[in-house]
């Protein structure tokens, strides 16, 4: 059976970073990279929606990449998302990232065109061929991608052989059981709701990749030990701490990547620039907020880490 331990642990959403006229930064890329293996989390997951791949050109998502693994290769694990919004580009990045010798690849369904199962399963099984010794990872977010991740378009996928995971960003955490049991042994499913990693652990998630890890990893780190160990009632203390940073964080004006870049900014003396348009930047206003939401992370983990 395949060994399935470098996906078992808590990974972290990466960030897109900006210089201060707004391209991709490598130094930045690769100073992120570096805190992530200092904080002890098990891998990074790049260029997916915290990464504002939706919004970033092929050439710059590869820069990224090629940034992070300069640095990560060999220290955590490396799932590269590589969608985009046709089938040759997203195979271009999925040979490229096979090239770099990254674990996994990942992508969500096509979007914009509500497409029937069978084209779902043809994009993401064309973008599998691209990366033919690589594992492919199915990005299950019905909220933003508009389609879900049915049984039957599951089971159509678990016929290539190299669909080894779901990244399961669907709110019920009922889901992650139906992968799970429907997977069999040795199929990895991710929680990806940071709200719920507990609840998801707990229904047998091998892992989390998630969001806001990256502004409190210590807290993730600590809940997956805690479930581990069976002590759920000191888990769930941690999770409700970090969700009620999750919903401070949430009611700034500018977006909630903005909120975290800055954060980082305050916390750690990361700089990674801020986030792409459209996305809503900081104001001044905000900051107050920021700051809270900070020092509510640094309490978190004073009580809990």
């Amino acid at each position: 059976m395949k060994d399935i331990s470098k996906y078992q642990g808590i990974i972290p959403a990466f960030y897109a970073c900006y210089d201060d006229e707004g391209n991709i930064s490598v130094e930045r890329t690769k100073e992120l990279t570096r805190y992530f293996i200092k904080k002890g989390v098990k891998g990074v997951y790049v260029c997916g929606s915290s990464g504002e791949c939706i919004y970033q050109s092929k050439e710059e998502r590869k820069q990224t990449l090629e940034a992070v693994m300069s640095e990560a290769k060999g220290k955590l694990t490396v799932i590269a998302h590589v969608a985009c919004n046709n089938t040759a580009d997203s195979m271009e990045l999925a040979a490229h990232a096979e090239s770099l010798g990254v674990d996994a690849i990942a992508s969500i369904p096509p979007i914009y065109f509500k497409l029937p199962e069978h084209a779902i399963a043809q994009y993401w099984n064309d973008i599998s061929s691209a990366a033919p010794n690589t594992d492919f990872v199915i990005y299950n977010i019905p909220q933003l991608a508009g389609v879900a991740l049915t049984m039957p378009l599951f089971r159509e996928m678990r016929k290539n052989p190299r669909v080894a995971a779901v990244k399961n960003s669907s709110m019920p955490v009922q889901d992650i059981q139906m992968f799970k049991m429907e997977g069999g042994e040795g199929f990895v499913v991710f929680n990806g709701p940071d709200e719920q990693l507990v609840s998801g652990l707990a229904m047998g998630a091998d892992g989390g990749i998630g969001g806001t890890y990256a502004v409190m990893p210590e807290l993730y780190l600590k809940i997956k030990e805690y479930v581990e160990a069976g002590n759920i009632a000191e888990a769930q203390k941690i999770q409700y701490a970090a969700d009620a940073i999750i919903y401070a964080m949430c009611e700034c004006h500018g977006n909630l990547y903005a909120v975290m870049k800055e954060i980082l900014r305050i916390r750690e003396g990361l700089d990674i620039g801020g986030v792409r348009k459209p996305l809503p930047e900081l104001i001044p206003e905000d900051m107050e907020q920021v700051k809270k939401c900070a020092a509510m992370i640094d309490d978190a983990i004073k009580a809990y880490c």
